[in-house]
């Protein structure tokens, strides 16, 4: 599996599957969720909508997955990351299901390239630091990583940009 490191914005990435930051509502709402929903369309939305019909919200740590309407990619795989409450064991378990969930679901969907955002990182602020060492941990030791070809970390802002650089770099 191929790690790969990009500062960009995420709805502009060519990949079998967009990873979206979400809410449990699952509904759309700010950061990388809003931008996903709104560039998406309303195909998205309504994906979303009918998940919600048969399973109710979407727990923290869990994902599903919908089209990705109008974006590049082929799907969007939606998890719920925590929020930061200081209970770091409880929460960082709890991002690493993000990551896990969601390699687990592209599996089963034939996905071979995936593109993550910073999960929690954003309004849920989750320290940036903790978060990255979660996520590049959690991708290297997924337990079917070679039926991944490539993982991209999308970065939007430069301090998650330089804080996986360095990491990866190590």
């Amino acid at each position: 599996m191929i790690l790969e490191l990009i500062k960009a914005d995420i709805t502009t990435i060519k990949a079998d599957a967009i990873v979206n930051a979400a809410n449990s509502s699952l509904l759309g709402g700010g950061g990388v969720d809003g931008a996903i929903h709104r560039k998406g369309g309303k195909e998205i939305l309504k994906a979303c909508i009918e998940i919600r019909n048969k399973q109710g919200k979407c727990k923290t740590g869990n994902a599903v997955i919908t089209t990705a309407g109008n974006l590049p990619a082929r799907y969007v795989i939606h998890t719920v990351g925590p929020v930061w409450n200081g209970e770091s064991e409880k929460n960082n378990a709890l991002l690493a299901d993000c990551y896990r969930n969601s390699l687990a679901l592209a599996i089963e969907n034939g996905i071979k390239v995936i593109a993550f955002p910073n999960i929690s990182t954003g309004i849920y602020h989750f320290p940036k630091n903790n978060a990255a060492d979660i996520a590049i941990a959690t991708v290297n030791n997924f337990a079917e990583k070679e039926k991944i070809e490539k993982v991209i970390f999308v970065c939007f802002d430069d301090e998650n940009y330089e804080l996986y650089l360095q990491k990866l770099n190590k």
